[in-house]
């Protein structure tokens, strides 16, 4: 069973469509990247989830029940436009957080007391909101939305306002968070972000899913048997040679090396372009180049016919 379902959620604001009949699928203990352009309707889909906004149709079920007010306890939510009051101090707004979502102040100041030492923040525990960067707001945030330990966390643009050393220190823990149970969507313009931490995806664009599953099944689905190959010893003009079951897309000659790229047509197989290549040098490197979902994502929204572009993927370099 699905830890979220959405079925059919439609939304319109006046004249605007905002989400058509969008359903998604979020399996438990998981990591779920809710992708799309800007104004594709996925924040809108986020706010509706956490009942911040309404639908005008459809349903959401949370483990299994029909998404009610109560069951928001349940979920941790980090939006993109972070909440925190710049005049409070830090730990006061910490423990003010904590409490509203159900915690007791004994509780709450001893979970906190381990972020806050953990995140190396405790030192700003009686300082103004105000006097900490961006990305020590955002570990304050984080650490807030976490507390309590909800099934559900929703992140919109975790990494935003981190830089490289504490972007990896809140991958780290999201993948703990997993670990230990939780359920997690993050939705994000970072196609790399999604590469690494992503089970599942959707892809939203113009209020329509135009995309879910896997990342790895999806990525399999839409490679185009193209292959990096590295021949040493080459001496002829591969081209004039391989027969209609190759294309050679790209290929540099660097001294005794060939590096080439090559689509298998047909219905030829991985062993048959091998034994072919064989013939006319020394296999030195062979590697299958799969689309990133950066290139999955792209060609999608445009609309393009999936003939990715593999090129990002390549070693095919002078």
């Amino acid at each position: 069973m699905n830890l979220l379902e959405t079925r059919n959620i439609t939304k319109r604001y006046a004249n605007h469509l905002a989400l058509n009949n969008v359903s998604i699928s979020v399996p438990p203990q998981s990591i779920y990247g809710l992708l799309g352009p800007n104004g594709a309707g996925k924040t809108t889909l986020i706010r509706i989830i956490n009942m911040i906004t309404s639908h005008d149709e459809g349903e959401i079920f949370l483990n299994g029940e029909k998404l009610l007010q109560n069951h928001i306890e349940q979920i941790g939510y980090l939006p993109e436009e972070r909440g925190l009051y710049k005049k409070m101090k830090v730990g006061e707004q910490a423990l003010y957080f904590a409490q509203l979502k159900g915690l007791s102040r004994t509780d709450a100041l001893k979970k906190l007391k381990f972020w806050f030492e953990k995140f190396e923040i405790a030192a700003w525990w009686n300082r103004k909101v105000e006097e900490l960067s961006k990305g020590m707001q955002q570990k304050v945030q984080f650490i807030v939305t976490v507390l309590h330990e909800p099934k559900l966390l929703i992140f919109d643009e975790p990494f935003s306002g981190f830089d490289p050393i504490n972007a990896n220190i809140i991958k780290d823990e999201i993948f703990r968070l997993r670990e230990n149970g939780a359920t997690i969507i993050f939705s994000t313009h970072n196609m790399s972000s999604v590469e690494e931490l992503c089970d599942n995806i959707a892809l939203i664009n113009k209020a329509n899913k135009i995309l879910e599953g896997k990342v790895k099944e999806i990525k399999n689905t839409y490679k185009n048997n193209v292959y990096h190959v590295e021949l040493a010893g080459y001496n002829q003009i591969l081209k004039e040679h391989l027969n209609h079951d190759y294309l050679i897309e790209e290929e540099i000659h660097d001294d005794e090396l060939l590096k080439a790229k090559i689509r298998i047509l047909n219905s030829s197989s991985t062993n048959d372009m091998i034994q072919t290549l064989m013939k006319f040098g020394n296999i030195h490197a062979i590697q299958e180049i799969i689309p990133t979902m950066n290139d999955i994502f792209i060609a999608k929204v445009n609309n393009d016919s999936i003939h990715l572009n593999t090129s990002s993927n390549s070693n095919l370099t002078e």
